[in-house]
């Protein structure tokens, strides 16, 4: 399957944090092909290749960003409050979905700039002051919709030029589509190596998914794959990753300093393009749980470079997603020449 093609199956599913049934399903399917798994009791997408020796774990995560129903107003407009980090600043007259006892289209409510105080121009409304218009009364929208029902960002998956594409859910579910591009450059490799895959639920709303998913792996050593920022107009000029220009090895006081430079040595020798992503504590991601889940595990940390993170604008380039994939599989692969010498 094409890698464009795959983004989308990823993407066009919903699967928010605490609700990845569908995007799970999806996920699983594809996983399939290359090992057995299953869903776990967090929801997690979780396989294993069964192979004697100590697990590598390779994580991504499956949720995105969304909002949650709170309450259906008198006139029918549903109140909001965020599931995950969504950014309110970009909300005004979005078009969503809500996710009820059918699919339902929304638009955010949105004021006319006519209509705005002086005074209140400058102000961003908070998310909880944000309403959703589905065009029916209070009543027609009980009987569609529950407090507590999903709502996501209706952005599906477009292609760009220069290889880039843009849409939501690209975070994180870009880094699933790496994983399984690495299994599908690994072939019949997969089946030798001591791989746990875990596509991880909850790394929205703390990183609960991948906290249960590392501590039963009981892996040796680990991967994750998420995004991080990319260069762009109103970015601060300490970020320095360019869309196009590869993978980002992660340096950081949480991950394994030795798994970092053999992957930088790894994507020097194959000429995979790759940059460099220095933090100086916490990484933000699932590595840092993963990393001391159960008795801990060597941690390694790649990144994709993204766009206007948290929207339904998300820009990523393609070929990032192959260099992550291509990278992950050099590393696997000079494992199994290691174990076989």
């Amino acid at each position: 399957m094409e890698l464009f093609d795959l983004m989308k199956k990823l993407t066009d599913c919903d699967g928010t944090s605490g609700d990845e049934t569908n995007a799970a399903a999806v996920a699983k399917a594809e996983l399939e092909k290359y090992m057995p798994c299953e869903i776990d009791r967090m929801g997690s997408v979780v396989g294993s290749t069964g192979a004697v020796g100590q697990p590598i774990l390779l994580d991504a995560h499956l949720d995105q960003i969304g909002l949650i129903v709170t309450a259906i107003d008198e006139t029918g407009f549903l109140k909001i409050t965020a599931c995950g980090g969504a950014d309110a600043l970009v909300l005004a007259a979005a078009e969503v979905t809500v996710h009820g006892k059918e699919n339902l289209p929304g638009i955010i409510v949105s004021t006319p700039p006519h209509l705005i105080k002086e005074d209140e121009r400058k102000k961003a409304r908070k998310i909880t002051e944000l309403s959703v218009d589905l065009g029916l009364t209070k009543e027609e929208a009980e009987q569609k919709v529950a407090v507590g029902d999903r709502i996501t960002l209706n952005a599906p998956l477009k292609k760009m030029l220069n290889e880039r594409v843009c849409g939501a859910s690209l975070d994180d579910r870009c880094g699933v589509a790496s994983l399984l591009l690495c299994l599908e450059r690994l072939g019949d490799l997969v089946k030798e190596l001591p791989l746990r895959v875990v596509f991880s639920a909850n790394e929205e709303t703390g990183g609960s998914g991948a906290k249960v998913a590392a501590y039963s792996a009981g892996a040796s050593e680990a991967i994750a794959v998420d995004v991080s920022f990319a260069k762009a107009p109103g970015v601060k000029e300490t970020v320095r990753a360019k869309l196009g220009k590869g993978t980002m090895i992660g340096f950081a006081p949480t991950l394994d300093h030795a798994m970092s430079k053999e992957l930088q040595r790894l994507a020097e020798e194959g000429n995979i393009p790759y940059q460099f992503e220095v933090m100086s504590g916490r990484t933000g991601t699932n590595a840092d749980d993963i990393a001391t889940a159960g008795h801990g595990a060597k941690m390694a940390l790649l990144s994709i470079p993204l766009r206007n993170m948290h929207t339904a604008a998300e820009v990523i380039d393609l070929r990032d997603v192959e260099a992550t994939a291509d990278l992950m599989a050099a590393y696997l692969k000079n494992k199994a020449v290691k174990k076989d010498a």
